[in-house]
């Protein structure tokens, strides 16, 4: 009996971190949206993870609060429904569950390489340089999405990118309506 329990552990454990190398592998370039199962139940886990590294992220910036959180939810599942809208108009629907949860595990993957890179580098760097390094991090999301995007609507991966930042584009506009005071200094 505990052998039988020990084997679907190790098989639970190999699965994530399959699923973890294959998101690793969507954010350097290397693997698209159609390494990802097509499974209902692997997008509303890829959801909880994205909304839990989105949570983190937030806690763990002590100039972002909840308010932060809620607003930066609301302006990401506007992108999503963006790359949905993008998705269906180019004829390419059934593609769009791998999609979905390639962009929010994706998603998830950066937002906690941000705050460990966040974490361990700001007591061996300067803060400035700290703050470079995670910006870039962040931003690395735009070519990752244009990538996945321009993988499952079959077109050259420019053609993603320019969607990409048209969407982050979108999305800083709703942040924007939603919190006006967000690009005012304090």
């Amino acid at each position: 009996m505990r052998a039988s329990t020990d084997r679907k552990q190790g098989t639970g454990l190999r699965i994530v971190l399959a699923l973890t190398q294959t998101l690793f592998d969507i954010i350097r370039l290397r693997k698209g949206p159609d390494a990802i199962p097509y499974s209902p139940v692997l997008f509303a886990l890829m959801f909880a993870a994205w909304l839990v590294a989105g949570f983190i992220m937030t806690a763990s910036t002590p100039e972002m609060d909840a308010r932060d959180f809620a607003i930066g939810t609301i302006s990401g599942i506007a992108g999503l429904v963006c790359y949905s809208a993008i998705i269906l108009l180019a004829g390419k629907g059934p593609r769009l569950l791998q999609a979905a949860t390639a962009l929010l595990g994706c998603g998830a993957m950066l937002s906690v390489i941000f705050v460990v890179a966040n974490a361990s580098m700001t007591p061996l760097l300067a803060a400035g340089t700290t703050n470079l390094i995670v910006t870039l991090i962040l931003l690395w999301s735009v070519p990752v999405e244009g990538h996945i995007i321009s993988r499952t609507i079959d077109r050259h991966w420019y053609v993603g990118v320019m969607i990409a930042m048209a969407v982050f584009v979108f999305q800083l506009v709703v942040y924007s309506l939603i919190d006006p005071a967000a690009g005012t200094a304090s």
